[in-house]
């Protein structure tokens, strides 16, 4: 980490903040620093950015996930994630709030700043060149006790090939609109569970081995996909259009293959969604649950309950594929994918239509010749390899009582 460039920009942090009158707190205060920089000296500016792109190198060459800055939640420090840990690092320095608010706010854009102080929060795509590449991250920033705080998530910049996932030929199958034209898969998992990083492996893969189309929807866009046999759009929500529901529709009048809705948010991109898979297409999606019957129930359940109904047929016909995921530690102190699949089949169909959910669990753990799994089955498949301990992978399972019966262990 650059001293100079630390010492300089924090300077010019405190030159400028001077100026900030005392009396001044809240939406205010931020206001004020917003209208400052609009004449605040483009060299000095620059430095501060540059302030910001070496806290994202450091980041990179410790090996973190994530960075976290602002407002009193961070007492003044910079902090990282390194494998699933969150570390306060002390080579990065110490910052007040109003400096931070001034780092923040200097790298946000004019319509980004302005759906800042609507919404109270904001979420984009930043970028740095780092050895000749560029390298990318998802920012979000929002408010914390009336100052500014952000997270910045680095995005790979390699796409996980999908043979990594050693999916079953028939999920690689169900997966590919090679051999299915239709049909909704989820990807799902809490945050930081590497939902993203298994969408991207499946577009890649996509993207390799059939002629078409490809619209990504996303909010904001990740992972920038290069063309290889497909045409790929990325429509992030914000800038290229205003809603995940909107980018949906208009998609059915962009010739698309393939859908990408990074995320099923609310009800009504629940319901768009599946009705653009209904319509015949290919859709992938996400959702913050963290097992298949959970991505289910939470689907009927988002909607009011006089379209549950329907929405449960629907939803049956349409699912393909679900892939619940986590992260658990690892002996040697790394993170290793743990995921539960569920393959659609008549009986699984059949108990969503007629609200048997509760079904399906064993249904998915008798059919493992089909590749599904679940995520007590794939917990204890890494503790039988001794990758993880037996209390990570009690700690992790969702049905902690039938992990401990087929681990054969106590706690």
């Amino acid at each position: 980490m650059d001293s100079n460039l630390i010492e300089t920009a924090r300077q010019i942090l405190q030159n400028f903040n001077n100026s900030v009158p005392n009396f001044l707190y809240g939406i205010g205060r931020l206001q004020f620093l917003i209208n400052q920089l609009k004449d605040f000296d483009p060299d000095k500016r620059l430095i501060l950015r540059k302030l910001i792109d070496a806290f994202l190198i450091e980041m990179r060459a410790k090996n973190a996930s994530d960075i976290d800055l602002g407002s009193f939640g961070c007492r003044g420090s910079i902090w990282l994630r390194i494998h699933g840990e969150k570390i306060a690092d002390s080579v990065l320095g110490q910052y007040s709030e109003t400096e931070t608010d001034t780092l923040i706010l200097n790298i946000l854009m004019e319509q980004q700043t302005q759906d800042l102080i609507k919404y109270r929060n904001v979420d984009f795509s930043y970028s740095i060149s780092e050895g000749g590449s560029l390298q990318r991250f998802r920012a979000d920033v929002y408010f914390d006790l009336e100052h500014l705080a952000m997270n910045m998530r680095l995005i790979s910049s390699e796409v996980r090939p999908i043979s990594a996932y050693n999916f079953n030929p028939e999920v690689l199958k169900a997966l590919s609109l090679k051999f299915v034209k239709r049909g909704l898969v989820l990807v799902t998992g809490i945050t930081g569970s590497g939902k993203s990083t298994t969408l991207d492996s499946i577009i890649d893969a996509n993207n390799r081995t059939v002629d078409s189309s490809i619209i990504i929807i996303g909010n904001p866009i990740e992972h920038v996909h290069d063309p290889k046999r497909c045409v790929v759009r990325h429509r992030s929500v914000g800038t290229d259009v205003l809603s995940f529901k909107e980018g949906a529709m208009q998609a059915l009048r962009q010739d698309p293959d393939i859908i990408v809705i990074a995320e099923m948010r609310d009800a009504d991109t629940i319901i768009t969604t599946l009705e653009i898979t209904d319509s015949g297409h290919k859709v992938f999606s996400t959702l913050h649950t963290s097992s298949a019957v959970e991505s289910i129930n939470r689907i009927i359940a988002e909607v009011p309950t006089n379209e549950q109904g329907r929405v449960r047929e629907r939803l049956a016909d349409v699912l393909t594929v679900v892939i619940s995921q986590k992260l658990p530690r690892t002996l040697d102190n790394k993170r290793v994918l743990a995921k539960e699949v569920l393959l659609m089949i008549p009986s699984i169909r059949a108990a969503i239509k007629n609200d048997n959910l509760d079904e399906i669990y064993q249904m998915i753990q008798q059919s493992s010749q089909l590749g599904m799994i679940t995520m007590e089955q794939d917990l204890k498949r890494l503790y039988d390899e001794k990758i993880i301990s037996y209390e990570e992978g009690w700690a992790n399972a969702n049905n902690k009582k039938r992990f401990e019966e087929i681990a054969k262990f106590k706690v």
